[in-house]
């Protein structure tokens, strides 16, 4: 049974979805995440749902949306690799760290990307494979995000998504405390940048932008009950088998859709 969100949730403007936003910052931004989302191992309870959702739509390639610095995939990667050797992933953004990726590319022969813009809302339709979003669904207002989900819908594409935050006082506090983590992981991160540390340490900008990005999103995070709201309002959203729900992670909590195309009779 999942906790009720008592806040609504507001869509306030997050610095990295701007376009006047300078995008080394911005890449500096997601490869913190990035960083983070691997070395805590953040998704761990992502790995059954992503299996299933492979499994579902008969297919060995992953089509990552919105993937910022790649996000937890490194590490994701390992855990899916282990029992299925066969699998791709594919990295595509709006607005692609093509150093991010590149640097992911070279950690693991089945990462490849796209260095053009993909737009999560209308995925080209040769690319294939189960769709997946980590920490981006909340960027999309209500009309946005059910597109994504309706061009899903429309391909007869499988699609995963996942929010490691959610509309609550204690990820509101870990958000509020970011600016702890970005200072201690900052030298570990790569690919290494001299920019990286002017801006985080000499002039602060990165720990500040994380800070107001991390507890808009939390604002932003659609709860299991809009998600639902979500796929209720699709066409032919009956077509596809659907999963929400909550699932612990560390002493953080990650929310999750997972939408399949049903067999045809």
């Amino acid at each position: 049974m999942h906790r009720p969100t008592k806040m609504r949730r507001i869509h306030l403007f997050e610095f990295e979805d701007q376009k006047w936003f300078p995008e080394f910052l911005r890449n500096y931004m997601t490869d913190f995440l990035q960083f983070l989302s691997n070395k805590t191992k953040l998704y761990a309870p992502a790995v059954p749902i992503i299996e299933k959702g492979l499994i579902a739509c008969e297919t060995n390639q992953i089509i990552d949306l919105a993937s910022g610095g790649g996000g937890g995939l490194i590490w994701l990667n390992k855990e899916l690799s282990a029992g299925n050797p066969e699998l791709k992933i594919l990295l595509t953004d709006y607005y692609p760290n093509i150093a991010a990726f590149e640097y992911t590319k070279k950690q693991a022969a089945n990462f490849d990307f796209i260095a053009d813009s993909v737009d999560a809302r209308n995925v080209p339709e040769h690319l294939k494979g189960l769709r997946t979003q980590f920490l981006s669904l909340h960027h999309f207002k209500p009309d946005d995000a059910k597109k994504i989900l309706q061009n899903a819908v429309d391909i007869r594409s499988g699609i995963a998504v996942f929010e490691a935050q959610e509309r609550t006082v204690a990820s509101l506090v870990a958000m509020f405390l970011s600016p702890i983590s970005v200072l201690l992981a900052t030298p570990f991160i790569r690919p290494f940048s001299i920019g990286r540390l002017v801006f985080t340490y000499l002039i602060p900008v990165v720990p500040l932008v994380v800070c107001w990005d991390g507890i808009v999103s939390s604002l932003r995070t659609y709860s299991v009950t809009e998600m639902n709201e979500l796929i209720s309002g699709l066409e032919n959203g009956e077509t596809f088998n659907w999963e929400i729900g909550r699932m612990k992670s560390g002493p953080g909590t990650v929310l999750y859709l997972l939408g399949t195309p049903k067999k045809s009779i």
